[in-house]
């Protein structure tokens, strides 16, 4: 496997400078109509995206607090990205396997995937309490995903620029000091203009409630009535490109069913 290749994100200058463009262009793996990406919901903001020949898992956690009673994502992935190093979006140690593991914004190539990580602050105070959240952006199995993992700060207009307009963007809903409230999480979703947004990042009855201070997904679905909503009957949802919408979002719940503890 060849080396990560990294270019720190530093502003659209920078990364103009290295002769990519990611305006208008968004590298893929496989071309539009000829695959798919199957998504699988692991509890919080944690995804498997599987498809052109890839595994990717997104923001394992360790359980506790919010994440208490979720089943721990200890899956085989051929990479594996996280927003951040805290406990609830960044436990990729004691994985299957020998993953590459990507916790920087910056440009990446892996295996002829070209993935990007772009700096969101992780607070409402320009990142002083925690830090810097990373966006991912990527083409898989056809379809351009945006994964905005604890953004809690708006997307401006560069951000805008690099995350581009995904087919499908996971948007955290639940609020809290660490990432979008569901006024924040409609805006976001305003600004990208996914075919399809998945919310992400909601109070369930997994929570320990006494350490978990997040909204319930009914408060986001309240604000966004009318627009076309379901919610899947398990945890996975398979894309085709063939089969997004020519316009408008669409929204899909995963219905992931934690493991409670006894």
């Amino acid at each position: 496997m060849k080396r990560r290749q990294l270019i720190r994100y530093a502003g659209a200058g920078a990364i103009a400078a290295t002769g990519l463009s990611f305006t208008s262009h968004w590298p893929s793996v496989a071309a539009p109509g000829k695959d798919s990406l199957l998504i699988q919901y692991l509890g919080h903001t944690a995804f498997l995206f599987t498809g052109g020949g890839l595994r990717i898992l997104a923001n394992p956690f360790r359980a506790i607090g919010c994440t208490a009673g979720y089943r721990l994502p200890k899956i085989a992935a051929d990479l594996v990205i996280i927003s951040s190093q805290m406990w609830d979006e960044g436990a990729a140690e004691n994985l299957p396997g020998n993953p590459k593991v990507l916790y920087e914004p910056g440009v990446y190539e892996i295996n002829g995937l070209r993935i990007q990580g772009v700096g969101i602050a992780h607070d409402r105070d320009g990142g002083k309490r925690f830090g810097t959240n990373v966006a991912w952006r990527w083409s898989q199995g056809g379809i351009r995903v945006v994964h905005l993992g604890g953004a809690a700060a708006p997307i401006d207009i560069e951000q805008k620029i690099l995350l581009g307009s995904p087919d499908v963007a996971l948007i955290p809903v639940g609020g809290g000091p660490k990432a979008y409230n569901p006024e924040e999480a409609k805006k976001a979703m305003e600004i990208l203009r996914p075919k399809v947004m998945i919310p992400t990042h909601y109070l369930t009855s997994a929570a320990d409630k006494k350490s978990c201070d997040i909204a319930p997904l009914t408060d986001f679905l309240d604000l966004v009535k009318g627009m076309n909503i379901k919610e899947v009957n398990h945890d996975q949802l398979r894309l085709r490109f063939e089969d997004l919408p020519k316009e408008g979002t669409l929204i899909r719940i995963l219905n992931y069913k934690p493991a409670l503890k006894k």
